[in-house]
């Protein structure tokens, strides 16, 4: 092989890597975001959305090939972003209120 070939063979498999971290950290915030849901009592078509991505995520089937993961992380995006408009809509905030030190 030449040296332009393993360069981009490099490159090609840091990109895949680094979509796979993408879609690792949005699959554990939306886990969060679904434990924020179920303390709030959350409504039934939003466990679908979860659940649906998290099958669009490991499904063989999707619009793009596997090696890029662009499909699985905008979905997951959309998921999350309904997941967190879900839990804001029942009151349930994301991050605690910081308590004075002096009270």
């Amino acid at each position: 092989m030449s040296d332009g070939t393993v360069v981009l063979l490099v490159l090609a498999g840091l990109v895949v890597v680094a979509m796979v971290v993408v879609a690792v950290i949005l699959l554990v915030k939306m886990v969060k975001a679904r434990k924020l849901l179920n303390e709030a009592g959350i409504p039934v078509e939003n466990k679908v959305l979860f659940w649906g991505a998290v099958v669009y995520l490991v499904s063989p089937v999707d619009l793009l090939p596997d090696p890029v993961l662009l499909d699985d992380i905008g979905v997951l995006l959309i998921a999350l972003r309904s997941l967190y408009a879900a839990a804001e809509k029942a009151g349930v905030t994301r991050h605690k209120e910081p308590v004075p030190l002096g009270k």
